[in-house]
C-alpha cells in the first residue's frame, strides 16, 4: 500500500507538471520568440525609413550611417540594397543573401522574414516614390543566441522546479505513506499473532491516522471479547471434565461392588449397565475432544510432518497387527505449521476409525507430500467406506457407519484441520474403501523455497 500512496501522488505531481508547468513554458517561450521577431521586423522598418531618401534621391545624409551603426553595436548585421541589388550600406561581414528572396520580396513590395543557421533575417523593401517595384531593400540578420539562451535558461529553470517538486512530493509521499502504512502493518501482525493462537496479542492504536487508530481500537476491543470467550470456554470444558467423569467413575465403582454379590441374570444386567456408562464415559471424552478442538488456541509450531506419521505409525503398528491389518506409510518430506499435539490427534483420529471399520487382511496406507503451498496427507483404507450421502454428514457430531463408535472422530479431525487454517474432506479409494484427506498450510520456509523454485505438484493416493 506505501508504494501505491508513493506512486499515486507522484503521478499526480507529474499530471500538475505536465499540465500546467509545461504548457505555461511553451507559451512563454512562443511570446519571447515572438517578440525577438516583431522587434527585429520593427528595426528593419525603422532602418528601411532612414534608407528610403537616400535610396529614392541619392541624398546620403549622417542618419543612415548611424543607424547602421547602432544596429551593428547591439550586434545585428544590415546591408541596404539599392533597386540593382547593389549594395550600398552594411556592416561587416553581412550574411549571405538569397537573390532567390531578395528579387521577389523588392518586387512584392511585402517584408519578408526567416531563419538562416543562427540568424533571424528580415527583408524590408523600400518603395520610396516608386510606383512600380521599390528603390531597394534593408536586410537585417538579427543573431538568435541571446533569445534562445533566454530560452534554455526558462526551460532550466522549469525542469529545476520540476525536480524539486518532484522530490519534494516523494518526500511527502513516503512519509504520509509510511504514517498510514506502519500502523496497518503493526495490525496485520496483531492479526496474525492472533490467529496463531496468542489470544493476548494487541494492536498499538496511538499512531496514524484516526480511521486506522479507529479500527486498531476495535480490533484491540474484538481480541479482548474473544480472549474472554475463549478463556470462558476452556474454563467451562474443565469443570464439565471434572462434574462428569467423577460421578460417571463413582457409578462405574458401585456397580463393579454390586456385581459381586449378585446372582447371574442380576450380574448380566450390571454387566449391561457398566458397557452404557462405558459407552456414556467415551461420549464424554470425545465431546470434551471436540470442544478444546473448536477452542483450540495453541499456538503454531513447524512440525515435521514426515517424522511424526512415522512415529504415529509405530505406535499403531502393534495394534494394526493384532487385527491383522497392514500399515504402511509413503511419506515424502514436508513441513507444517499448525497447534502442537493436533497432528498426533488427527492421525490417532483417523488410523482408530480406519482400524475399527476394516476386516481381518485390510490394508491402511497413509501418504504424505506438498501440494503447492499446503501440506497434504491422506489415510487410505480398503474397507468397505462410505456412501456419498455418508460422506456429506461424516464431519457433523455422533454422526457414524459403525454401531459402537461414537461419531466423534471425524469431527474432531475436522475441528483440528480448520482450527489450523486447512481443510479435511473425504473420497472413495480406488478399488474400494474410503480415503481421508487433510490439507495444512506449509511452513514459511518450505513455502518460500517452493514458491521460488515452482516445483509445487498434485498427487493422489
Amino acid at each position: 500500500m506505501a508504494r501505491r500512496i508513493v506512486f499515486a501522488v507522484l503521478a499526480l505531481v507529474v499530471a500538475v507538471l505536465g499540465l500546467v508547468v509545461v504548457p505555461l513554458g511553451l507559451v512563454t517561450a512562443r511570446q519571447d520568440t515572438h517578440d525577438f521577431r516583431d522587434e527585429a521586423a520593427a528595426s528593419a522598418t525603422t532602418l528601411g525609413n532612414t534608407a528610403e531618401e537616400w535610396l529614392d534621391d541619392g541624398n546620403h545624409g549622417p542618419a543612415l550611417d548611424r543607424t547602421v551603426r547602432q544596429l551593428s553595436v547591439a550586434g545585428d548585421r544590415v546591408s541596404v540594397v539599392n533597386a540593382a541589388g547593389r549594395t550600398v550600406a552594411s556592416t561587416r561581414l553581412a550574411p549571405a543573401l538569397a537573390q532567390a528572396r531578395l528579387r521577389p520580396a523588392m518586387a512584392t513590395g511585402r517584408m519578408s522574414a526567416y531563419s538562416v543557421d543562427d540568424y533571424y533575417v528580415v527583408i524590408e523593401p523600400v518603395k520610396g516614390d516608386r510606383r512600380v517595384g521599390s528603390a531597394g531593400a534593408v536586410v537585417l540578420a538579427r543573431p538568435t543566441a541571446g533569445v534562445n539562451g533566454r530560452i534554455a535558461v526558462l526551460w532550466g529553470i522549469i525542469a529545476t522546479i520540476a525536480s524539486v517538486g518532484l522530490v519534494a512530493a516523494a518526500l511527502v509521499a513516503i512519509g504520509l505513506a509510511r504514517w498510514v502504512s506502519r500502523p496497518l502493518r503493526e495490525l496485520e501482525r496483531a492479526a496474525q499473532a492472533l490467529g496463531d493462537g496468542e489470544l493476548g496479542t494487541r494492536s498499538p492504536d496511538g499512531t496514524g491516522p484516526s480511521e486506522v487508530r479507529q479500527l486498531a481500537v476495535n480490533f484491540n476491543l474484538m481480541a479482548a471479547r474473544l480472549e474472554a470467550l475463549v478463556r470462558g470456554h476452556q474454563a467451562t470444558i474443565a469443570d464439565v471434565s471434572h462434574q462428569l467423569r467423577t460421578p460417571l467413575a463413582a457409578l462405574r465403582l458401585r456397580l463393579d461392588l454390586l456385581a459381586q454379590d449378585s446372582d447371574a441374570a442380576a450380574a448380566a444386567e450390571l454387566a449391561g449397565a457398566q458397557d452404557e456408562i462405558a459407552r456414556l464415559s467415551r461420549l464424554v471424552n470425545g465431546l470434551l475432544a471436540v470442544a478444546r478442538a473448536e477452542n483450540a488456541g495453541t499456538k503454531p509450531v513447524t512440525l515435521s510432518v514426515d517424522a511424526l506419521i512415522r512415529t504415529r505409525v509405530a505406535a499403531w503398528r502393534p495394534a494394526a497387527e493384532e487385527r491383522d491389518v497392514a500399515l504402511l506409510a509413503d511419506l515424502e518430506p514436508v513441513t507444517a505449521r499448525m497447534g502442537e499435539g493436533q497432528l498426533e490427534q488427527i492421525l490417532d483420529n483417523l488410523i482408530a476409525n480406519a482400524l475399527d471399520a476394516l476386516p481381518p487382511s485390510g490394508s491402511i496406507r497413509i501418504a504424505a507430500w506438498a501440494a503447492g503451498e499446503k501440506a497434504r496427507i491422506a489415510v487410505a483404507d480398503n474397507g468397505p467406506g462410505m456412501s456419498h450421502q455418508q460422506q456429506e454428514v461424516a464431519f457433523r457430531r455422533f454422526a457414524t457407519s459403525n454401531g459402537g463408535g461414537t461419531g466423534l472422530g471425524l469431527a474432531i479431525v475436522d475441528r483440528l484441520t480448520v482450527a489450523s487454517g486447512g481443510r479435511a474432506w473425504l473420497s472413495d479409494t480406488p478399488g474400494g474403501g474410503l480415503t481421508v484427506s487433510v490439507e495444512l498450510p506449509l511452513a514459511r520456509q518450505d513455502r518460500g523455497q517452493r514458491r521460488h523454485s515452482a516445483m509445487g505438484r498434485a498427487r493422489t493416493v
